[in-house]
């Protein structure tokens, strides 16, 4: 007989780990890891014609994507322009940034299915006598390695050529120059940490559903069981 177990903790394990999936999958395709050097929205012939001022804006370079602004026929015109400068794996800037996508892609995927696995965990709890909250949070936790690797290696490429076009001549291998970083950047480690939140509390939602409370509802023949 099936029964369904819904605990206080392990609900939380389980929306934690969908929200540690997403945010990793959103800052890893986001253009926003560098906030690159200020420059002008229009030329001066522009200004000229519309009698406006220059307002600067900051163009941003992600893994294998950036943000930029491009201009119309009318100069007084631009628009921000986002999308993959790389169109191939071998066109990412920097060897450190490729290696980076690596690492951050199995560690993404592994996250994303942990977080499919945790919906089911309402209705069972475990597979071949091994608990599915402890594998999943052992995968959680490998998870977080790749991620941490990813972290790493990710401002030694810093010092490319992309890279220096949108920070500077002074960026190099962990010295930003005249970026600054991106949401993403923050957003990914921040994931990071509650990745490895997630793999501890998983022991916890195990805890949760093999309580003795669960069993005695479960011996009194209840299928839905809603424990705080």
């Amino acid at each position: 007989m099936c029964h369904v177990i819904v605990t206080c903790r392990s609900m939380l394990w389980t929306l934690l780990s969908i929200v540690v999936a997403f945010a990793e999958l959103i800052a890893f395709m986001s253009a926003d890891w560098l906030i690159g050097k200020a420059k002008p929205s229009s030329s001066e012939e522009g200004d000229n014609r519309t009698g406006g001022s220059q307002e600067p804006y900051h163009p941003t370079l992600g893994i294998y994507g950036r943000c930029t602004k491009i201009s119309h026929m009318q100069l007084s015109r631009r628009d921000t322009l986002c999308g993959p400068y790389a169109e191939t794996f071998s066109e990412i800037a920097s060897g450190f940034w490729q290696a980076t996508a690596i690492f951050l892609a199995v560690g993404i995927m592994i996250l994303c299915t942990v977080a499919f696995v945790s919906v089911f965990t309402m209705c069972v709890q475990s597979i071949m006598k091994k608990s599915i909250f402890n594998v999943c949070g052992l995968l959680q936790g490998i998870a977080g390695l790749f991620l941490i690797l990813g972290l790493i290696l990710y401002p030694a490429g810093w010092g490319c050529q992309k890279a220096i076009s949108y920070c500077g001549h002074y960026a190099s291998a962990y010295k930003l120059g005249d970026c600054s970083l991106g949401w993403a950047f923050y957003t990914a480690i921040g994931g990071t940490v509650l990745t490895f939140i997630c793999a501890v509390f998983s022991a916890q939602a195990e805890i949760a559903t093999s309580s003795d409370k669960v069993q005695e509802e479960i011996e009194e023949g209840k299928s839905l069981i809603c424990l705080l």
